[in-house]
C-alpha cells in the first residue's frame, strides 16, 4: 500500500515521534525541511474577482497612476 501525505509539524518533538515510527517500521521518512511551494499570486487569485470587478480595479489602478504622474 502506498500513501503518501505531506505534513508540517507544529511542534519539534513530532520530528522524534516520526523517526520513532520509522525505526519501528510502521512509517518511511522520504524527505525532511521540504520548503513550501511558493504559488504564483496570479494562480492564487484566479477566478476570486468577476470580470466586470478586474476590469473596474483595472481601470481604477489605470486612473490613480495617470493622477501620480500628473503632480
Amino acid at each position: 500500500m502506498e500513501n503518501t501525505m505531506l505534513i508540517q509539524l507544529t511542534n519539534h518533538r513530532a520530528a522524534g515521534l516520526l523517526h520513532e515510527l520509522e525505526e519501528l517500521q510502521i512509517i518511511k521518512v522520504l524527505q525532511e525541511n521540504v520548503a513550501p511551494s511558493k504559488t504564483k499570486l496570479s494562480d492564487k487569485y484566479r477566478g476570486v474577482f468577476s470580470k466586470e470587478d478586474a476590469e473596474s480595479f483595472e481601470n481604477h489602478t489605470q486612473n490613480m497612476r495617470k493622477e501620480w504622474d500628473n503632480t
